[in-house]
């Protein structure tokens, strides 16, 4: 049996053995398919990090550090600055994004290694250079962004070829050659942003044949040929074609896209007439067709676009009538009509536009008179522009209506009778023009309420009497011309009448001089002695009553005001308005472009008007997706909070709650500074000023008192010391008199952290080439930091030469370039518009005593060493008394 047995199980032993060798066989197998797909998933990661580094290794500059925590040594690469990596395995980089960080190079080819980079956002650095022709073969990308660098070159070919790219910007650099193919037959592209390059070259017609395209930007570059025809494009809202060489029409087919909010055709060469198809597009709300050659009738269906908040459609040679249709425009804020063949009468139903901030007319054949409903426009502020028609007979008094108007110009037109006494009443007006009409009598008295004007323009009128004494004392006005009247008697002898080439006499032939002919008149004739004998007398007889009823007074004044008691501040939130995300969203129009005055990282700044209020306000929105933007909101609360100073921005109230999607939303809202930055000033042609807007040398020395008289407050009077750290003249506003403040406290700080600040420089942000250089030297936050701003500031401002500016040469600082020429050569290196003295002892003498000195205040703020700069204190003494001296 045994023999039997053992042969039956004997077959059954070698099976076992053969399932344990399957087994064993699976499981080394499976162990070195799990050792091979981790090694190629760590070799991914690890290829990732390389690419990371050797585009380091292209950047020659960083002064922030932004890149330090990216080392050789540090195999963690998803935690460096600026890298965002994947959740899923293997870990591969998906975002790199330095945003305004300062860095200087090239963008390197290895970028190409990062094949599941989706997000690729490096604007506003100083990157040179080519665009990489790999950066093409990111199959995963989906957002580029290198707007606002230095790079030059042609868009890579291949750009557009991932199918998941849905936003290109590549704004504001030196590109050059055409639009890719890629680009324009792109599928998935939504937004792009090509504006201020070189590139040349047609537009594809394939760029108008996607469904996804939101946003098309190709302003300011050099493209020709005709706009292509456009197919039903249900998404695009935005299309800027502005400042470029395009020919031919405008196409009728723009009226197939519904869905267009924005329409900017603006200084190019077209031609023909403005289609009607236009009054398709119910959504616009911008439309900007200025300086073509476009022709022919306006069309009525433009009138019904009821959304329109400007319209823009001057220097062509449009013709016609305004028709009454104008009032449908209820929304509008901007119209500029100027430089056409318009003619007939202003339309009466102008006036149910009452949302206008401007209307420019000017420059047509327009004739009747002003309508009184256009006067009760009370939102006109920015400017009211009549001049170069023919409208005739009087100004209504309605005028003084237009409280907020800063520029009234009504020249060159058949006007007559006598000025109106309400033009007193628009007290923020800035500039008067009213030459080349039939005006007549007196100049009125209530014009003396107009203390914040700059310029004035009465000449070749009929106007007779004196010119008023109160013209010497507008300490703003720059610029009079009264010539061509019948003015007669003494010129005034203050302000700007000590200034021969700002002012404007001839043509009057009686008037007369009081002290030295500085303006070749005739000396007045003195006063007889019998007419001082009658005065006297007079005086002798009424002084005694009057001075009894003055003492009486000032008795009964002193008992009441010791009577009252001083109330208590009221707290700061409780003073302030209260106002809604919506009441934000009216009063800038949506949030529109056109409201916007500027826009930087953390917020954007738009001009509004709440409803039912007739004062502009400035509203500063923050970013709150971005870095720092929610930090700058509590920061600017606390300052405004704990600071009151007349040259500190005030806050008339601050937003903080959520939008109508449910997301986050804070705001604050500032008086607005009708005179915009002190940057505008400076550089007006960067800012499209006009060649006018020119500051005196009295206005900026008035300017850096204002200035240093506030940081003395905000650095010896508040305890504990405020550091603003972003001092620079983007930052200086200025109100309707001039009168400097500054603003946007985002970066400041607190020297104790017990109020909403630190000690350290964690956090700390500002501006190249206004930044104190011990700041990138990891050195703590001082007064000295404000200092050395306020010098590059004030050099800036007496040379209108920018820190980072190419002028400065090999000098490297504005500092170097101007010390290179002071004393002896200050004057090849000053700002060449400045107005300055003819005669060459009076301007020898201004040179040595203002201008070299503040020029050495200049030069002393920004030496290099904290420790060599003087105390804000005593900047503030010596500028105030060189503003004392210029004075006098």
């Amino acid at each position: 049996m045994a023999p039997q047995v053992f042969g039956t199980q004997s077959p059954i032993v070698p099976s076992h053995h053969a399932l344990f060798l399957l087994c064993a066989i699976l499981v080394f197998l499976s162990s070195n398919t799990m050792v091979f797909t981790s090694a190629q998933a760590s070799n991914r990661s690890e290829s990732d990090r390389q690419a990371l580094l050797c585009f380091k290794s292209g950047i020659s500059l960083d002064p922030a550090s932004v890149l330090r925590s990216w080392r050789n040594d540090s195999l963690d690469f998803c935690s460096w600055r600026g890298v965002t990596c994947s959740m899923a395995l293997p870990v591969r980089v998906v975002s790199i994004q330095f945003r305004s960080s300062w860095l200087t190079g090239t963008l390197s080819r290895c970028i190409a290694g990062l094949s599941s980079l989706k997000n690729m956002e490096l604007p506003s650095n100083q990157f040179s250079g080519r665009i990489p022709d790999k950066i093409g073969e990111l199959r995963s990308l989906q957002a580029l962004n290198l707007e606002g660098n230095n790079l030059a070159g042609n868009i890579p070919l291949s750009l557009g070829a991932s199918a998941s790219l849905s936003y290109v910007n590549l704004a504001n650099n030196s590109l050059t050659g055409a639009i890719p193919d890629s680009l324009s037959n792109s599928s998935s592209l939504s937004e792009i942003i090509l504006s201020r390059n070189r590139l040349h070259g047609v537009i594809s017609a394939n760029l108008f044949n996607s469904s996804k395209l939101r946003l098309v930007d190709l302003q300011f570059n050099i493209l020709r040929g005709a706009i292509p025809h456009f197919q039903k494009m249900g998404a695009l809202q935005f299309l800027g074609l502005t400042g470029n060489s395009l020919s031919g029409t405008v196409p009728a087919s723009l009226g197939n896209v519904s869905s267009l909010r924005s329409l900017l055709l603006a200084q190019n060469n077209l031609g023909g007439s403005i289609p009607e198809t236009l009054g398709n597009l119910v959504n616009l709300a911008l439309l900007d067709m200025g300086q073509n050659m476009l022709s022919g009738k306006i069309p009525l269906t433009v009138w019904n676009l009821s959304n329109l908040f400007l319209l823009r459609l001057s220097m062509n040679k449009l013709s016609g009538e305004i028709p009454s249709t104008v009032g449908n425009l209820a929304q509008l804020s901007e119209l500029y009509l100027h430089g056409n063949e318009l003619s007939g009468a202003i339309p009466a139903n102008i006036g149910q536009c009452q949302r206008l901030l401007l209307l420019d007319l000017s420059f047509n054949h327009l004739d009747g008179s002003i309508p009184v409903e256009l006067l009760n426009i009370s939102s006109l502020a920015l400017g009211l522009d009549l001049s170069n028609n023919n409208l005739a007979g009087l100004i209504p008094p309605q005028i003084g209506n237009l409280i907020n108007l800063g520029l009234l110009r009504v020249s060159n037109n058949k006007l007559s009778g006598e000025l109106p006494s309400a033009l007193g009443l628009c007290v923020t007006l800035v500039s008067l023009d009213m030459e080349g009409n039939m005006f007549s009598g007196i100049i009125p008295q209530s014009f003396s309420a107009l203390k914040g004007i700059q310029q004035i323009d009465l000449s070749w009128n009929n106007l007779t009497g004196q010119v008023p004494q109160f013209f010497g004392n507008f300490s703003s006005l720059n610029y009079i011309d009264i010539s061509y009247n019948k003015f007669e008697g003494p010129i005034p002898t203050g302000g700007i009448f000590g200034n021969i080439t700002a002012v404007s006499l001839q043509g009057n032939t009686g008037l007369c001089e009081t002290a030295a002919a500085i303006f070749g008149l005739p000396i007045c004739p003195t006063t007889s002695a019998t007419k001082r004998k009658i005065n006297t007398r007079l005086l002798l007889i009424i002084g005694p009553p009057v001075t009894i009823a003055l003492f009486s007074f000032l008795c009964v004044a002193v008992t009441v005001m010791k009577g009252s008691k001083t109330q208590p501040t009221e707290n700061f939130k409780e003073t302030m308005k209260r106002v809604s995300y919506g009441d934000i969203l009216k009063a800038t129009n949506w949030f529109s472009l056109v409201n916007r005055i500027s826009s930087s990282h953390t917020a954007s700044v738009y001009i509004g008007r709440f409803e039912f209020e007739t004062d502009l306000v400035a509203i500063k929105v923050f970013h709150l997706n971005e870095q720092g933007s929610r930090n700058s909101f509590f920061t600017e609360c606390e300052v405004l909070k704990h600071t009151r100073h007349r040259n500190l921005v005030q806050a008339i109230t601050m937003c903080s709650t959520v939008d109508f999607e449910g997301d986050e939303f804070k705001a604050i809202v500032y008086e607005f500074m009708a005179n915009g930055s002190l940057d505008m000033w400076i550089h007006p042609r960067v800012h499209g000023g006009s060649p006018r807007r020119l500051l005196s040398l009295g206005q900026r020395i008035r300017i850096a008192a204002d200035v240093v008289s506030a940081l003395d407050y905000m650095h010896n009077q508040l305890t504990p010391p405020l550091i603003h750290c972003d001092l620079k003249p983007g930052n200086v506003l200025l109100d309707y008199d001039m009168t400097s403040r500054i603003g946007d406290f985002g970066s400041a700080k607190f020297l104790s952290s017990g109020i909403g600040g630190s000690e350290g420089l964690v956090g700390v942000r500002g501006t190249i080439g206004y930044i104190a250089p011990e700041y990138g030297m990891g050195c703590k936050i001082s007064t000295g930091g404000d200092v050395y701003g306020f010098g590059v500031l004030l050099l800036e401002m007496l040379t209108a030469m920018r820190p980072t500016g190419a002028l400065c040469g090999n000098a490297l600082s504005l500092h170097k370039y101007v010390d290179l020429a002071f004393p002896e050569r200050i004057g090849e290196v000053l700002d060449p518009d400045m107005p300055f003295e003819e005669d060459p002892a009076a301007a020898s003498l201004c040179m040595q005593k203002y201008i070299i000195p503040l020029v050495s205040i200049g030069l002393t703020c920004t030496m290099e060493s904290p420790k060599d700069r003087p105390g804000m204190h005593d900047v503030c003494a010596k500028i105030v008394a060189i503003k004392e001296a210029f004075v006098e």
